[in-house]
């Protein structure tokens, strides 16, 4: 096996130690994050790191970079607390790995690119309409990570539009169906495909699929 020390590390090329430690991990969750301006203008970015914090209350969160430079998504947030969260197709990856370059922010990403701006529900921030999932959330709070001066940005699930076809009966959610995609790194992209799902575990009890529904027993 190849073999990395802490020392080595440190010592490799910056780009290259970067994408070591960003695929290892395996693969992450691709999203596009929109927010808006006070005075309109429209931002969108994708993000690999958001995760579900909790369901209830519903919480996610996803990682900023510090904040030596201008973060529009940050700056909006802050000034509006609202922002949502797009799952990112098979046909959608190319262009929304462009939404990554960096704009002025007088200039929307959704001008940039072929996304359609939404607005539902009297939600301030926008949604993208190609999206199959489309989350809208609330600033909660936010934690600076103080070992390399990241922050975690918290936020509260307010809304949820889910396209027909994905949810079975019990609301769980079957991405592969709509062909959303995962990251490898940050430039890298996957189709998932959904193997199976498996019953809850318990001790001296063999594993059940319960992928048709879940299963009593």
């Amino acid at each position: 096996m190849n073999y990395f020390s802490q020392h080595s590390l440190e010592h490799l090329p910056s780009r290259q130690r970067a994408n070591l430690i960003n695929t290892i991990t395996g693969y992450k969750s691709a999203n596009l994050i929109a927010t808006r301006t006070p005075q309109g203008t429209t931002n969108l970015a994708i993000f690999n790191s958001v995760i579900h914090l909790g369901s209830n209350p519903a919480l996610l969160g996803f990682v900023l970079r510090p904040l030596t430079i201008r973060r529009h998504t940050y700056d909006n947030l802050k000034a509006t607390s609202c922002f949502t969260v797009n799952a990112i197709t098979q046909e959608m990856y190319r262009e929304a790995h462009h939404t990554s370059a960096k704009y002025p922010e007088n200039e929307s990403e959704f001008s940039m690119t072929s996304f359609t701006e939404s607005y539902k529900d009297g939600f301030e921030a926008p949604y993208v309409q190609q999206s199959p999932i489309q989350i809208g959330c609330r600033y909660v709070n936010e934690y600076e990570i103080k070992e390399n001066g990241c922050i975690l940005m918290v936020g509260a699930v307010e809304h949820i539009y889910v396209v027909p076809g994905l949810l079975h009966e019990d609301h769980w959610a079957q991405l592969d169906r709509a062909k959303i995609m995962s990251v490898v790194g940050i430039d890298g992209y996957a189709l998932p495909e959904l193997e199976d799902r498996l019953a809850y575990a318990r001790p001296n009890l063999t594993q059940k699929s319960i992928l048709d529904g879940p299963q009593e027993g």
